[in-house]
């Protein structure tokens, strides 16, 4: 089904492409028929400026799109051609400002790798700043088309920030396929239930710690609403940590062995930057939330009579709830 999807598309984009370049053709030949009506030299002068300027068009699409052949991923990185696949892997990726042996002799394994960390700092810095953002996104924008826009478009140019650290010269190919590549690894995208449980645990253990229980109101109402705004910050931002790893991975990988092992390292970095990020955010949402609703107005509060024998359950929820808001605004001041 993918690939019939991905060939229906190819063939669309050849068919798109014809016909903007006979419509291209008619108007040239529609304005230079204007323009020989003034003079019969302006024909032939603006049919070749109109050619000229769409075959440097084409030339410069071609060069976005064109991304450089690279080897064969090796099975190992003892294997033969190991070699040649680190030279061109040297020769592409950018070398980084704060490399000791800026210009080495040769690009070799022990030189690319000490490069690609130094990138790799980078690049988990951006995926810090970026799941952070997505972190009070997911919180207070959850199941709405703003937060899910928002967080795509965010880890869009998260990606793009990725590719660009690791390509001297990016291509809108080699970015597609990486987005690709990356969207195929995360939870959910060729349905498979199995490997829910351990994505799923470190959200479990960031909104469960032991900081956020010291910020959550016990035994009140509140903490119900407190623990989805969490519960949603958490998850938008594991997945963010988890796109960027992922596509960092793909990014360094010296060998099929890397390959393989992309996902399972993806999960236990993302899960570590989720505690690092949980741990920061928390108390900001909790500070945040607590000056909301204290800006509510702990008057109106007052104004929602006390439960009584005729007033039903529903009454004395109401009633309980506006005690525990009040309780918790007093505490809070």
């Amino acid at each position: 089904m993918q690939k019939k999807l991905v060939t229906l598309v190819k063939y669309g984009a050849i068919l798109f492409g014809v016909l903007l370049l006979l419509f291209f053709i008619n108007q040239l030949a529609a304005f230079s028929s204007l323009l020989g009506t003034m003079h019969p030299l302006l024909t032939p002068i603006a049919i070749a400026l109109g050619f000229g300027a769409l075959v440097l068009f084409i030339g410069l699409a071609y060069s976005v799109w064109h991304e450089p052949a690279m080897p064969r991923l090796p099975e190992t990185e003892s294997s033969p051609s190991s070699g040649n696949y680190i030279k061109a892997l040297g020769a592409r990726m950018p070398i980084h400002p704060r490399h000791p042996t800026p210009s080495p002799a040769e690009r070799d394994a022990r030189w690319l790798k000490e490069n690609m960390k130094l990138l790799q700092t980078d690049a988990y810095t951006n995926i810090k700043k970026v799941a952070t953002k997505n972190f009070f996104i997911g919180a207070f924008a959850q199941n709405t088309s703003y937060g899910t826009s928002t967080s795509m478009l965010n880890n869009l140019k998260m990606i793009w920030s990725i590719y660009q650290l690791h390509h001297g010269k990016p291509s809108l190919k080699g970015y597609i396929s990486l987005c690709r590549m990356t969207y195929a690894s995360l939870p959910l995208a060729d349905f498979s239930k199995e490997e829910l449980p351990l994505h799923i645990k470190p959200i479990i253990q960031s909104s469960f710690s032991n900081t956020l229980s010291s910020l959550l109101p016990a035994g009140n109402l509140l903490t119900p609403f407190f623990m989805n705004l969490f519960l949603a910050g958490a998850t938008n931002t594991y997945l963010t940590c988890l796109a960027g790893t992922i596509c960092t991975r793909y990014s360094q990988m010296l060998s099929k062995e890397d390959y393989r092992e992309v996902i399972e390292q993806s999960r236990f970095e993302s899960a570590f930057l989720l505690k690092e990020i949980v741990k920061e955010c928390n108390p900001i949402l909790s500070v945040t939330i607590s000056k909301a609703v204290k800006n509510a107005g702990i008057e109106s509060l007052d104004n929602i009579p006390a439960g009584g024998e005729k007033g039903g359950i529903a009454q004395d929820l109401v009633v309980h709830l506006a005690n525990s808001l009040k309780g918790f605004m007093r505490e809070n001041n």
